[in-house]
């Protein structure tokens, strides 16, 4: 099985809302702002191929489905589908990809699913033979979303999935669809029933996997937001996310499973450690991975 970063469009948002109540000054330390107080944020998905015999995409970013006015008022930076761009590049269409894992259906997360925006067509998938695999929990918050966080959601993406037959909603630690390749942690924190998906590695050790890999997700979108107290403007419950991001980065540390960020723009991969003081950081930084062997 080989690993692909694949980059989407990318994002400028406000790095306040973004750092939560970290000062600025610390902030712009990690994220330089620009004259608007926003900083640069990637939406990068993963991509293995076989996955279970399966050629498999964790994530679709933000996508260029808004129109001129939302992709502005967003901070979305490209008016093509930058993602589709990275999977040929890859040497994947659209068409190639089985599966479709998704953490959670904010836009910046689900909305490269649906094809460009063009005035006057109605919003569509492009995935045409993919299955989706979703948290149960989250979707059920999608279909009734909070006023907190009704704008962060498609409205019509949840009918466009169950219109396909191929959705799944997952309860558990594994899929149907993917068995036992792939085991799902969740997190309440950022928003209700956010799944996080850990291509398992290729060690046993004590009855336990070892050396994977897992997609963060908005538990931590980057390598800033792995020191534990460091959370988002956008997070429904600081401190129950400050708790699950440190038991989850323990365990992960523990089993030497590799973090995948989705809106660090330098980096895809890390390793984490922890210093004598208990503080979580991370190593073996990686730009990209492209045809990367799990395990390598």
């Amino acid at each position: 099985m080989k690993l692909w970063s694949i980059l989407g469009n990318s994002q400028k948002l406000d790095g306040g809302a973004m750092f939560g109540n970290a000062p600025r000054a610390m902030w712009a330390k990690w994220s330089a702002p620009d004259e608007q107080n926003r900083i640069e944020l990637a939406c990068r998905a993963l991509l293995a191929s076989p996955l279970a015999g399966k050629t498999v995409l964790f994530e679709t970013g933000i996508g260029a489905f808004f129109e001129p006015k939302l992709r502005e008022r967003y901070g979305v930076v490209e008016d093509q589908h930058v993602l589709v761009q990275s999977l040929a590049a890859a040497g994947f269409a659209p068409e190639d990809v089985d599966v479709v894992v998704l953490s959670h259906l904010h836009f910046d997360h689900a909305g490269g699913l649906l094809a460009p925006w063009k005035e006057g067509e109605a919003p569509k998938l492009l995935f045409p033979n993919a299955t989706y695999v979703v948290g149960r929990e989250h979707y059920e918050r999608a279909l009734n979303p909070h006023p907190r966080d009704r704008a962060s959601f498609i409205p019509e993406l949840p009918g466009l999935l169950e219109a396909t037959g191929r959705l799944e909603l997952v309860d558990g630690e594994y899929s149907r669809t993917l068995g036992k390749t792939v085991r799902f942690h969740y997190s309440d924190g950022h928003t209700p029933g956010l799944m996080l998906a850990e291509i398992v590695g290729p060690d046993q050790v004590d009855g336990e996997t070892h050396g994977g890999v897992v997609f963060c997700a908005d538990l931590i979108p980057g390598r800033p937001w792995v020191h534990v107290p460091i959370t988002m403007g956008y997070d429904r419950n600081a401190e129950l996310l400050i708790d699950e991001k440190k038991a989850f980065l323990a365990d992960k540390l523990r089993r030497n499973v590799h973090l995948f960020f989705t809106h660090d723009p330098q980096c895809a991969l890390a390793q984490v450690t922890q210093d004598d003081k208990g503080k979580f950081g991370t190593t073996h930084e990686v730009a990209e991975l492209q045809a990367r062997a799990l395990g390598a």
